[in-house]
């Protein structure tokens, strides 16, 4: 078993989580302008409980930093994800 992959899909418009070529989750997201909208993240029920969901988010949240949108948590998951790492805080106020 590899360890899993993010990616960001932008077709699709969400990082996907993928492993062994399989994607077992996603979070979601909408551009506009100068913001980046987290709306909804999701793991394969097979896979949750393993911090799949952490790995995801944390992967995806490393790759807006690079950038300069503004992380708009409408998820509840990044939202909670980001208040329990104090480190991503600032990507919500740039």
């Amino acid at each position: 078993m590899a360890s899993p992959e993010v990616r960001n899909d932008t077709d699709k418009q969400q990082y996907s989580l993928v492993e062994d070529g399989e994607v077992i989750g996603f979070a979601a997201y909408e551009l506009d302008d100068d913001e980046i909208r987290f709306v909804h993240t999701e793991v394969d029920p097979a896979h949750r409980g393993g911090g799949h969901a952490s790995i995801l988010v944390e992967h995806a949240l490393d790759d807006v930093r690079s950038g300069s949108l503004r992380v708009v948590p409408q998820c509840s998951y990044v939202k909670a994800w980001i208040e329990k790492h104090p480190d991503y805080q600032e990507l919500t106020t740039r």
